[in-house]
C-alpha cells in the first residue's frame, strides 16, 4: 500500500485541492489516484495535498469542483471553519484546581527557594498552559524505541501505509515524524516542532477501525539509544510535551539499563498514559514469547510502573508483531479507546504536576510538627529576663524599699553613722555597682544573642531547608537593636525603682544587671515602649509609715528630754532624783532602735512584694521587646510555610497517579 505522503509548499509538483476538513470522529474519504500508484505528485481529488495539517480547507460547495493542478486555496480559507481550541479540561476535573495551587505555591515560594527548586514546576506550568490552548479533540501518542526495536514499522502499521522510513540502515528515523488522522492538530505539532514537510496523514479506509483513531496524532521518533546527541536531545523534547507513549521493546533489549534508568523510571508516575510494546514476537519460538512478556513486566514492576491488569489504571503491556501484523489489531483497538476517552492529555498534565511536587516535597514536607509552642515562647521570655537582670532589678528594688523605710523610721545616730560612712567612701558602692567590667557586658551580650539562636532553632526544628534558614534569618534580623532596646528599659525600671533619673544609689544593682545584660546604654535607641514602673518616681510608702516616724521621733524628745534632765540635775539647776530622768532617757535610747527594728520588720513584705512587681514588669517589657522585635517575624515566616505547605497539600490531594 502506497503512503499517503506531504509536501512543504515551496516543492513544485501539481496538487489536488482538498475537501473540507472531516468533522472529528468522522474518517476522511479519498478516490483512486488518476495516476500511477506509486508516485507521491499524484493523488486522489480528495487526498491531502501538503504537510500543513489542518490549515488550509477548502469550502463544502467545493468539495467537487475541479481545481487545475498548480492551484493554490485561496488566501480567506486558510483556517479550518470550524473552532481548533475547545474548553480543555473536562467539567470537574481536579486538574484545573491543582494547577492553580501549583501557581500560587510557586509564587509564595520565590522569595524563599532557589530558582532551580522551582524550575520543574514552572516549566510544568508553561506546559499546561500551552497544552490547554490547543485542541481537546486530538491525542498525540509518541512511538519511541531503541535502534532496531522495530517501532518505524509499527509507525507505518497502525498508519495503514509506508510513511516512516525502515531499513537496515541506523539510524532510520533522524527526526520525528507525525501522521494525524484528524484535522486540527497545526497547533499541536507546531508546539512539538514538527515541520510541515514531515507530517503525514494516513492511507484511508486502511483498516476498519480507522474510525476509532479520529482525533489521533501519532509521532515517530528517532532511537533514544542513538549514537548521534541531537537525536536523543529530539526524543528527550517530544516526550516531555506529547499526551501518551507507546514504547517499542524488542526480544534483545527489553531489559536495556538505559531505557529503564533513563525513562521508564523516571516516568514511573505516568503509566496511565504509557503503552509497552514487546515487539518481533515472531522471532521467538514457542512460549517464549510469554517468558519474555511476563520478564518485562517484572522490570516494570521494579520500575515502580504500575501496570494496566485486572481493571487497575496502569501502563498497557502487550507482545505484537508489527511485521506480520500478529497483535497489531489488539493495539489499534486499545488505542482507538484511548483516543476516544479524550482525558489522555489531561492525566498526562497530572502526572506532571505529580512528578513535579514529588522533586518540591523536599523543600516543603517538614519533619514532625515545627513551630513556636508556648514552652519554647517562656523558655526565651525566661533567657532575655535572666539576661537583662530582672531578678537583679528586683532585688535592688527590695533593698531600695527597705532603704527608704529605714530613712524614714530609724534613729537619728544610725543616720549619721550612716552619712559618716558616705563621707568616708563616698559612692563607692554605687560606683561600682555602675562600672560593670566590659567581660561582663560582653558575657550578657552573648546571653542574649543565644537566647535568639536558642529559639530560632526551635522554631526551625524540622523544618526543611530553605524555611529553617528563612526562620533563623528573621530571628538574627529581628535582633538587631535588641540588646540596646533591653537595656533601656531595665535603665527605666532602675531609675523607677531607686526613685531617680540615674539608676545611682541602691538602684545601681539594677543598672549592672542591665550593663551587663545588654552593654553600655546607647540613648534612645531599640523600643520605646515605656514599662509600667516609669510611671512613678520613688517607691510607694504605706499608710503607717507617718505613724512610725512620729513614734521614732517621740523615742528621740525623750532621749534629749531625759538627757537635758540629767544635765540639769548635774549642774544643779533641777533637783536631784536621777530615777525618773534616767528612765525617760533609757526610754527613749531602746525605743528608738525598737519602732526602727519594728519598722524594718513590717517592710519586709510589702519591700519583697515591690521587688517581685519591679522584677516582674522588667520581665514582661523585655518578653515584650523580644516577642516584637523576634518572636512575631519567626511567627510570621511559620506562617507563610504553612501556607505554602496548604497549598502543597493541595496539589498532591487529587493526585490520580497515587504519587
Amino acid at each position: 500500500m502506497t503512503a499517503v505522503t506531504d509536501e512543504g509548499p515551496g516543492q513544485s509538483g501539481g496538487r489536488a485541492p482538498r475537501a473540507q476538513a472531516p468533522a472529528a470522529g468522522a474518517a476522511p474519504e479519498a478516490s483512486a489516484s488518476a495516476g500511477s500508484p506509486g508516485t507521491d505528485r499524484e493523488r486522489p481529488p480528495g487526498g491531502w495535498d501538503d504537510g500543513l495539517i489542518a490549515r488550509r480547507a477548502t469550502p463544502a460547495t467545493e468539495e467537487s469542483a475541479p481545481a487545475a493542478p498548480d492551484e493554490a486555496p485561496p488566501e480567506d480559507q486558510e483556517d479550518d471553519v470550524r473552532p481548533q481550541v475547545e474548553a480543555y479540561v473536562p467539567s470537574g476535573s481536579p486538574l484545573s484546581p491543582r494547577l492553580d495551587a501549583l501557581r500560587e505555591l510557586v509564587g509564595l515560594s520565590r522569595a524563599r527557594l532557589e530558582r532551580t527548586d522551582l524550575a520543574e514546576a514552572g516549566r510544568v506550568l508553561d506546559e499546561a498552559a500551552a497544552r490547554q490552548r490547543l485542541s481537546s479533540r486530538h491525542t498525540v501518542v509518541a512511538i519511541a524505541g531503541a535502534s532496531g526495536s522495530g517501532k518505524s514499522t509499527l509507525f507505518n502499521s497502525l498508519a495503514g501505509a509506508q510513511i516512516s522510513e525502515t531499513g537496515l540502515r541506523r539510524p532510520t528515523t533522524a527526526s520525528p515524524l507525525a501522521c494525524s488522522w484528524t484535522d486540527g492538530a497545526a497547533g499541536l505539532l507546531d508546539r512539538l516542532a514538527i515541520p510541515g514537510r514531515l507530517r503525514r496523514r494516513p492511507q484511508a479506509g486502511a483498516t476498519a477501525s480507522d474510525e476509532a483513531l479520529q482525533g489521533l496524532v501519532l509521532v515517530d521518533l528517532p532511537d533514544h539509544d542513538s549514537a548521534a546527541r541531537g537525536h536523543r536531545d529530539q526524543v528527550d523534547r517530544v516526550l516531555a510535551l506529547v499526551d501518551a507513549v507507546i514504547w517499542v521493546v524488542d526480544p534483545e533489549k527489553y531489559a536495556d539499563a538505559a531505557l529503564h534508568e533513563r525513562y521508564l523510571r523516571p516516568l514511573a508516575g505516568h503509566a496511565e498514559v504509557t503503552f509497552v510494546v514487546l515487539n518481533q514476537i515472531d522471532r521467538l519460538p514457542g512460549e517464549a514469547a510469554d517468558l519474555v512478556l511476563d520478564d518485562l513486566r517484572r522490570l516494570l514492576d521494579e520500575d515502580g510502573m504500575a501496570l494496566g491488569e485486572h481493571g487497575e489504571p496502569g501502563a498497557t503491556v502487550l507482545s505484537l508483531s508489527a511485521l506480520t501484523g500478529d497483535g497489531v489489531g489488539e493495539l489499534r483497538e486499545l488505542l482507538g479507546r484511548f483516543v476516544q476517552d479524550r482525558t489522555a492529555a489531561t492525566r498526562r498534565l497530572s502526572a506532571d504536576v505529580d512528578a513535579a511536587a514529588a522533586r518540591l516535597r523536599p523543600v516543603y514536607v517538614a519533619e514532625g510538627r515545627p513551630g513556636l509552642g508556648e514552652r519554647a515562647r517562656e523558655e526565651f521570655a525566661d533567657r532575655l529576663a535572666e539576661a537583662v537582670g530582672a531578678a537583679a532589678a528586683g532585688q535592688a528594688a527590695e533593698r531600695e524599699w527597705r532603704r527608704n523605710a529605714g530613712r524614714a523610721c530609724g534613729t537619728p545616730w544610725l543616720r549619721l553613722w550612716r552619712w559618716y560612712e558616705s563621707t568616708r567612701q563616698p559612692g563607692s558602692l554605687d560606683r561600682a555597682a555602675l562600672d560593670a567590667p566590659p567581660e561582663e557586658r560582653l558575657t550578657a551580650r552573648q546571653r542574649v544573642e543565644q537566647a535568639v539562636r536558642t529559639v530560632a532553632d526551635d522554631a526551625a526544628d524540622g523544618l526543611p531547608g530553605p524555611w529553617a534558614q528563612a526562620v533563623r534569618e528573621a530571628a538574627v534580623h529581628g535582633a538587631q537593636g535588641l540588646p540596646e532596646a533591653l537595656d533601656e528599659l531595665a535603665g527605666r525600671s532602675a531609675a523607677t525603682a531607686t526613685g531617680t533619673g540615674t539608676g545611682t544609689g541602691a538602684g545601681g544593682t539594677a543598672g549592672t544587671a542591665t550593663d551587663t545584660a545588654t552593654g553600655s546604654r546607647t540613648g534612645n535607641r531599640g523600643s520605646t515602649a515605656q514599662p509600667p514602673a516609669a510611671r512613678g518616681t520613688k517607691p510607694p510608702r504605706p499608710a503607717w509609715w507617718p505613724a512610725a516616724v512620729l513614734a521614732q521621733v517621740a523615742m528621740t524628745l525623750l532621749q534629749i528630754f531625759g538627757g537635758l534632765w540629767l544635765a540639769g540635775q548635774i549642774i544643779g539647776v533641777l533637783e536631784p532624783g536621777l530615777l525618773v530622768p534616767a528612765l525617760v532617757m533609757l526610754a527613749g535610747i531602746i525605743g528608738g532602735p525598737l519602732v526602727e527594728w519594728s519598722c524594718a520588720a513590717a517592710a519586709r513584705g510589702p519591700a519583697r512584694r515591690y521587688g517581685q512587681e519591679a522584677e516582674r514588669r522588667l520581665r514582661e517589657a523585655s518578653a515584650a521587646c523580644g516577642r516584637a522585635r523576634v518572636l512575631d517575624p519567626v511567627s510570621a515566616e511559620l506562617v507563610r510555610y504553612r501556607e505554602v505547605r496548604e497549598r502543597f497539600v493541595a496539589v498532591t490531594e487529587f493526585s490520580t497517579t497515587g504519587r
